[in-house]
């Protein structure tokens, strides 16, 4: 389907001058970005305005808006039921270089912090029973509103083939792998992703349909380095993370984890080489 689409370079936009991006947002958006909010991240740029909203900006590849479009946050705005910041207003445009494009997102501004500065977490953050209910009500309610996109986590739209080749190269004792069950995902549900103290979901460029536990396995796998914290999470999502599919998808993530790119440096190796063989045998046995 997208392979005669061009592909762009390449980009970290944590190192990559962006204040012509920002420059164009705020003509378009009549808005100013506090240079000093800005939070930069590897394919993403956000920043606090003078009228208290925020302003996300995002640059994707046309190969990615190909597959899934680019307007993840306008469509997660019809969701019911989901804890997220109330988006306001988009504006895109084509890069005059690259096949790229730029998309700036203005939603409202989300009190707190991430409970994770990183995908994961090396320290117990400390979570209220409040902050557990917010997420397991979002997280259902989500599931429950069918939508026609494909989740893309890691860039990658989620497929059988994709869920199969993931895990057989490191897992190849796995005779099946097929996915039974399919339901809208938020797709980087991170511990960067997820606000605190009141309970919260940001970016969602990545959201559509995928197996169902995705999220669970996803925020699960990132606490790995903390024991306690990945029971928890497990205990939470438990109807989600020991379905088939669950418990596919937490081998999924694992085998990111565990795989050919794995760094012996990771806090979350050693525990997800230890779960990989307690979800092997549960399939196994099932």
């Amino acid at each position: 389907m997208t392979s005669s689409v061009p592909s762009a370079r390449a980009v970290d936009l944590r190192v990559e001058p962006v204040d012509d991006v920002l420059d164009r947002v705020e003509r378009s958006l009549k808005v100013r970005v506090g240079r000093d909010t800005v939070i930069r991240k590897r394919r993403s740029v956000g920043g606090r305005t003078d009228r208290n909203t925020w302003v996300r900006v995002e640059r994707r590849s046309f190969q990615r808006i190909a597959a899934q479009g680019g307007n993840g946050p306008e469509t997660a705005a019809v969701l019911r039921g989901v804890a997220m910041p109330r988006w306001h207003t988009g504006l895109t445009w084509r890069d005059a270089q690259e096949p790229v494009m730029w998309r700036a997102d203005e939603t409202e501004f989300v009190a707190g912090t991430p409970v994770g500065q990183a995908a994961l977490v090396i320290e117990a953050p400390r979570l209220t029973d409040t902050w557990w209910a917010g997420l397991n009500a979002s997280l259902d309610a989500l599931a429950a509103q069918p939508t026609p996109r494909i989740a893309t986590p890691d860039t990658e739209s989620i497929t059988q083939s994709l869920v199969d080749a993931t895990i057989r190269q490191v897992f190849p004792e796995i005779a099946n792998l097929a996915v039974d069950e399919w339901a809208p995902a938020h797709a980087d549900l991170t511990w960067a992703n997820v606000m605190g103290p009141k309970f919260c979901i940001i970016d969602w460029e990545d959201w559509g349909t995928a197996p169902r536990g995705l999220d669970a396995a996803t925020l699960w796998g990132n606490a790995l380095a903390v024991p306690a914290l990945a029971d928890r999470v497990w205990n939470e999502r438990r109807p989600d993370l020991e379905s088939r599919s669950g418990r596919l998808m937490s081998l999924f993530v694992c085998a990111k984890i565990v795989g050919p790119y794995a760094h012996e440096t990771d806090p979350r190796l050693q525990s997800a080489r230890k779960e990989a063989v307690r979800i092997i045998e549960q399939l196994q046995s099932s």
